[in-house]
């Protein structure tokens, strides 16, 4: 199956409508903060966000399969000497209108820059948050896991009689660990801390995801040939990832420096086919 790149450069509220139901495995986006990327894409305020989004969600809520999941990287920032609440309003808001907040990731920036204001340190993290549209959802746990660690040479030397049983959560939170399972593995699940170095240089765009972030969420929530989708793509690591992956791309921005800077780079080893609503569909070459 050929691989394609589908890059539309407008207002994601309106490109989406195109986009057919139940048709996208996963979204993957980081569309400009409450107050932030002003030049670029206006900035839109605190108070006036949750509005501004929901069209969009609600737009994602109906393009995604419904074993599919959307990853929301998003942060809101101190005003005024506390923290904003834009981003809890809008999960709520988001529940309202169908999705299931299933889980949050938190991305620790590992070359983060110090830094410190009178009242506070300088942020090394970001939200990622993650919803569906359904509690059963594609999830290839496998294809994300990582080395056991030094941990494991000296806590699964000598188990104890409760490491050998599954052991209960104290707090009453469900949750239990058997120890006795990890022995002689060479891998084991991550826990939901990504650490990753960010990536700003040399893409003409402000705020840029590393490539390994999308990679991580595309193996963890699709396989080949499913399609991915950034509403707000910017520089366009989600879709440049995705193809390399070997899934389907599509991409949305209302830049249309960033639409050819995308299309720009695919070019070199895809071929580009303009589509009837002016969007692009790159198909392998």
């Amino acid at each position: 199956m050929k691989i394609t790149t589908d890059i539309r450069c407008g207002d994601s509220r309106e490109q989406l409508k195109s986009i057919p139901r139940d048709s996208v495995d996963l979204v993957i986006t980081s569309p400009p903060y409450a107050d932030q990327r002003k030049n670029v894409y206006g900035g839109i305020r605190p108070e006036e966000y949750i509005d501004w989004f929901l069209p969009v969600s609600k737009q994602l809520l109906r393009v995604l399969k419904p074993s599919g999941t959307f990853i929301l990287n998003i942060k809101e920032k101190a005003v005024n000497g506390e923290r904003s609440t834009y981003v809890i309003e809008l999960i709520l808001a988001m529940r309202k209108q169908g999705w299931l907040w299933t889980e949050e990731f938190i991305w620790h920036k590992k070359n983060c820059y110090p830094g410190k204001w009178p009242n506070r340190f300088r942020d090394s993290w970001e939200r990622l948050l993650q919803f569906n549209k359904n509690k059963k959802f594609n999830m290839y746990q496998e294809a994300v896991m990582v080395p056991m660690g030094e941990w494991a040479s000296s806590r699964l030397k000598s188990l104890s009689e409760t490491d050998k049983t599954r052991d209960t959560s104290k707090v009453g939170s469900g949750f239990g660990k058997n120890i006795s399972n990890w022995v002689n593995r060479d891998k084991a699940y991550p826990t939901n801390v990504l650490h990753m170095a960010t990536e700003c240089n040399n893409k003409n765009h402000s705020a840029t995801f590393p490539s390994a972030l999308p990679e991580w969420f595309i193996k963890l929530f699709t396989k080949e040939n499913d399609t991915v989708l950034d509403p707000f793509m910017g520089s366009g690591t989600t879709l440049l990832v995705a193809n390399q992956m070997r899934r389907h791309a599509i991409g949305i921005d209302n830049v249309a420096e960033y639409c050819e800077m995308v299309r720009s780079k695919i070019h070199p080893v895809q071929m580009h086919l303009c589509d009837e609503d002016g969007g692009y569909e790159t198909v392998e070459s």
